[in-house]
């Protein structure tokens, strides 16, 4: 696809579509909700019933999360709407570079999600509707490497997450530039 073939906002539009809205406010409401799942049932003893609840709201709200992440890539490469940069020079670059990193990070996490589970050899069950099949053999001690790998990029990504947060807030009350309203409201 060739830059003149993206659609991009007319002037006078601010803000973006309500499906590249609705997406990225479902992608911060999975990725919080699956990063307190995880860190509750760690408070858990091994083995109870609400630890594998815990666990496997976990696997299915992942598996939703990885449905809705390559939904919205593909939305925001074929038909989401383009904004114009809300800032120059270092803080475009640096806007550039956050939405680049946290898009690589949630990437990672779903490959690392599928791996870890693949890894411990255990059903892959979405809400207990359907199993995924397991693509790939994974030696059962590669279990402990991919997990702490996930942990890490769990973190990661919620403290850019945080860091975005932030800059979002930094742009509507002291710039006052309408940055957070873009994402806020389509119209």
């Amino acid at each position: 696809m060739t830059t003149a073939s993206i659609p991009t906002s007319p002037a006078g539009n601010l803000h973006y579509d309500r499906a590249t809205i609705v997406f990225h406010w479902l992608t911060v409401l999975l990725v919080v909700g699956l990063f307190a799942l995880a860190e509750i049932w760690g408070f858990l003893p091994r083995g109870t019933p609400t630890r594998r609840l815990l666990q496997s709201l976990h696997i299915s709200f992942g598996l939703l999360f990885a449905a809705v992440f390559v939904l919205r890539a593909v939305w925001r490469l074929a038909a989401g709407r383009r904004l114009a940069p809300a800032g120059a020079g270092w803080l475009r670059l640096a806007s550039s570079g956050m939405h680049g990193l946290l898009y690589l990070l949630l990437a990672t996490q779903i490959v690392l999600g599928f791996l870890f589970r693949w890894a411990q050899g255990e059903p892959f069950a979405f809400f207990g509707l359907f199993d995924i099949p397991t693509l790939i053999s994974i030696d059962h001690e590669q279990r402990r490497f991919i997990g702490g790998l996930h942990n890490t990029v769990a973190w990661s990504i919620i403290v850019l997450a945080c860091i975005h947060a932030v800059a979002a807030l930094f742009h509507h009350y002291v710039l006052r530039d309408g940055v957070l309203r873009r994402m806020t409201s389509s119209r």
